[in-house]
């Protein structure tokens, strides 16, 4: 598979994608969302990946919002399908991947990219990384799921001042706000999302897909949580994951876990 616009690694079970618009400040278009599907989807059918990290070339920006250009002169309709499309092909697919997706915030995470930054799991931001949700300046308002993921993550009050003011913040008031789970130098970004993709690692990937789901179901409307929770629960007791998990500490020793 060949791709313009990011890039794909992979080593000891860790996949990166990378977004490859340095020029741009790695602006979302069209184009790369559809990449981005397509080499999130490859790693996350490819059983020797168990974490994924996403993250911008350069030391500028992660994603510095979406590409003004391709949508500037759009009727209404036009609008609701880029955001329809745009929400189902990636922002939604990357929030319900099984496999754990790593934000690695290096830099400027703007509009599509903070709302790209928001739908991973959780985000680990360099120190430099500023980010907002500036669509209102423009006329427009988030609609990549910016005004529902934002909320949930630092508040509603919180969320709307940023929403409204469309300002930036910190990486550190990010940090504050919950936004971001860890700050680190820029220098050290990778490394460190790197040790945290380890941590996961060591873990069943079965029951890691299961969690994802369930916790995701808490925030879906007309979905029961907790009957998530009951019945992954119950399901992971017929895994191999779980036979070789109970038997590891019964044993004393560390598990090896196969992902079934």
């Amino acid at each position: 598979m060949t791709f313009e616009n990011i890039l794909i690694t992979s080593e000891n079970g860790i996949g990166q994608i990378t977004i490859n618009r340095p020029s741009k400040l790695n602006a979302l278009n069209v184009a790369t969302i559809k990449e981005l599907h397509d080499g999130l989807e490859s790693l996350n059918n490819n059983t020797e990946i168990r974490v994924i990290i996403l993250t911008g070339e350069g030391e500028k920006a992660f994603v510095a919002g979406a590409d003004i250009s391709e949508f500037a002169h759009f009727s209404i309709e036009e609008g609701a399908k880029l955001a329809q499309q745009g929400q189902e092909l990636l922002f939604d697919f990357v929030e319900n991947l099984s496999t754990p997706v790593i934000a690695a915030v290096n830099g400027f995470a703007l509009g599509g990219g903070l709302e790209l930054a928001m739908a991973c799991h959780f985000r680990v931001a360099s120190d430099n990384a500023k980010m907002g949700l500036p669509e209102v300046s423009l006329g427009v308002i988030p609609g990549y799921g910016g005004t529902q993921r934002l909320p949930q993550l630092v508040g509603k009050g919180r969320a709307m001042e940023m929403i409204m003011t469309a300002g930036m913040i910190t990486a550190e008031d990010a940090y504050k706000a919950g936004l971001v789970n860890h700050v680190v130098p820029q220098a050290e970004l990778l490394d460190f999302t790197k040790t945290l993709a380890q941590r996961i690692m060591r873990n069943s990937p079965v029951a890691i897909g299961k969690a994802i789901k369930s916790v995701n179901d808490n925030f879906k409307d007309g979905v029961n949580g907790f009957e998530t929770e009951i019945q992954n629960f119950g399901d992971c007791f017929g895994t191999d994951d779980f036979k070789e998990g109970t038997t590891a500490f019964l044993e004393k020793r560390k598990a090896a876990f196969k992902g079934n």
